[in-house]
């Protein structure tokens, strides 16, 4: 284990945890298998399906992240990572394995960082294609608030631009 970038990502996060060191060797497993490295623009993109401290480390170890537009968060629930390679096309999707959690933090990161990725992860093909690179968006102004919004997140109601914020969901009520 390359305990400097451990310590990068603890640094970046916050504190030692499970679930960094989760992202820690989901991050090493991607590098391993598909031979990455540090994304410095598009090249490599990573969708996550979870918002918990593993994707900390992912941005740390592969250099994805959202202000780049190549950490795309996809609100699934669960602990899956899948990474494309925009420059020879390789994906892969990494999904941790059930495992018997012990309730001591300390043990359940020791096991995560210790453990073969091969023991901890499924590694499968992700069943979605490359999201297209990131895109510049033009601001619109609220006719409601007036704060400015991108534009593709705009909705028209009673014949305004309004944002997301001051939209109103049509509700039956049930």
């Amino acid at each position: 284990m390359n305990k400097e970038l451990w310590e990068k990502c603890v640094e970046f996060h916050g504190h030692e945890c499970p679930g960094l060191a989760i992202g820690f060797k989901v991050s090493e497993a991607a590098k391993e298998k598909m031979g990455l490295s540090f994304s410095k623009d598009e090249e490599i993109v990573c969708i996550t399906e979870n918002d918990a401290c593993g994707v900390d480390a992912v941005q740390v170890i592969t250099g994805c992240s959202i202000g780049k537009g190549n950490l795309i968060y996809k609100d699934a629930g669960k602990m899956a990572f899948s990474f494309f390679n925009r420059k020879n096309g390789d994906a892969l999707r990494i999904v941790l394995k059930s495992w018997n959690r012990t309730g001591d933090r300390q043990k359940d990161m020791e096991y995560m960082l210790d453990a073969s990725c091969d023991e901890l992860f499924d590694f499968k093909k992700p069943n979605f294609h490359v999201p297209e690179k990131a895109r510049l968006f033009n601001n619109i102004t609220c006719e409601v608030c007036g704060e400015s919004t991108a534009e593709h997140r705009i909705r028209i109601m009673d014949g305004k631009k309004v944002c997301i914020d001051c939209f109103k969901e049509y509700s039956r009520g049930f």
